[in-house]
């Protein structure tokens, strides 16, 4: 049998164990030889662990859990003991385990993160390296933890203001669904036989109600088939672009796009330059946050910057700067803050952002409820209609 225990070690605290064994007092006998007090066994049966899909590795929870144990006094390859030893996911450990592996071979931290780029960002590789120079390595996983939690907070908010609209449509459209497909073709079998003439909309509806009776199962493969059509041209690149750029086209909507990919651009860019990062190697490492027409005026700034322009000059002229983060960079180039008037940049645009989610929200959201319900109770009064106008009639 499969068992999981929580237990108490003495040096490391709370840990997870996952072990095969021929029942719970063989797991707590086993496990009580290795110096570990049993705090919780749970059986898991071997189905649903085969079962269970690996998870990813969670950088942030790794960049809290080494900045702790560094701050505690342990050395990089004590801290990364300490994990690989509490870590239960075989995947998880792997990688800790071969990044100690290379610590020991003598190469540094950074190269050691940067050769598994599929789990670090880019972005972290730049602290690891910037933070080797400075030896703050432990600063370094502060400002990224500071910049994730920033930025999953960001995304939080349009999750959160999304998902009463995304249950809004789900519910009403399901709603629409049933009525189109079983309440209406029902109704067409009743009027067959009505021996009057239809209101003209009545009459399209029942249409709809006996093509659906007659051909419903050519209907749902139609279906079928437009929605594997509609979601293998969304995984085309260029297919996913030119709909985006079409939805961006609007001047409101695109500057308050603009506003949000800016944000996170400052944002990064400010903790690069606060890591020690020359203005010029920020720029080139945060371009890749910025779709293709702004890297190319990110390019063009660059080429500016290492002619001799100033920062907030190239950046304006290249339209990469708002009124408001000119004026601050002016100010962060003469008070040599740059770094932090880049994050005051990306703040404002943040809560700019916010305040116009917000608004859309409150007016998005009773504005899509009346559409539905106005939809349902049309479909609703033309399946009685004739009803009504034969009541009329015997009166």
């Amino acid at each position: 049998m499969h068992f999981e225990v929580k237990a108490l070690h003495p040096r490391d605290g709370i840990v997870l164990r996952s072990l095969e064994a021929a029942n719970a007092n063989d797991t707590r006998t086993r496990l009580s030889a290795d110096g570990l007090e049993v705090i919780s066994i749970r059986q898991r049966w071997r189905y649903a662990v085969s079962l269970t899909r690996q998870a990813a590795f969670d950088v942030l929870l790794f960049s809290h859990e080494l900045r702790s144990l560094l701050d505690a006094g342990l050395s990089i390859i004590e801290a990364l003991g300490a994990l690989a030893r509490k870590e239960q996911i075989p995947g998880r450990r792997a990688v800790i385990d071969s990044l100690i592996r290379e610590l020991r071979e003598g190469k540094p931290f950074s190269m050691a993160v940067n050769a598994r780029a599929g789990i670090f960002p880019p972005l972290y590789v730049a602290l690891i390296s910037a933070s080797e120079r400075t030896g703050g390595l432990s600063e370094a996983l502060r400002r990224f933890i500071v910049y994730r939690e920033q930025m999953d907070a960001v995304r939080e908010r349009v999750k959160a203001a999304a998902i009463y609209p995304a249950l809004l449509i789900g519910v009403g459209g399901l709603v629409i669904v049933f009525l189109m497909t079983y309440v209406v073709p029902r109704f067409s079998r009743i009027y067959e036989d009505f021996g009057r003439d239809l209101p003209w909309m009545s009459k399209l509806l029942m249409q709809w109600g006996t093509l659906v009776q007659d051909h419903g199962a050519a209907l749902v493969l139609g279906v079928i088939l437009l929605v594997v059509l509609t979601r293998w041209a969304f995984k085309q690149q260029n297919a996913a672009l030119r709909l985006w750029r079409t939805l961006t086209s609007r001047s409101a909507l695109r500057n308050h796009y603009q506003a949000f990919v800016l944000a996170r651009f400052y944002r990064t860019l400010g903790m690069l330059v606060q890591s020690g990062i020359s203005i010029v190697g920020a720029l080139e490492l945060a371009r890749v946050l910025l779709d293709r027409e702004r890297q190319i005026a990110m390019d063009t700034a660059i080429t500016r910057i290492r002619a001799g322009s100033a920062l907030s000059i190239s950046l304006e002229e290249s339209g990469l700067a708002p009124a408001v983060a000119s004026d601050l960079l002016k100010v962060g180039e003469k008070s040599g803050d740059i770094g932090e008037k880049m994050i005051r940049i990306a703040d404002f645009l943040d809560d700019e952002t916010s305040r116009w989610i917000e608004w859309f929200v409150k007016l998005f959201e009773p504005l899509l409820m009346l559409s539905i319900g106005l939809f349902i109770a049309l479909i609703v009064v033309l399946l009685y209609l004739p009803i009504f106008e034969l009541a009329g009639t015997l009166q």
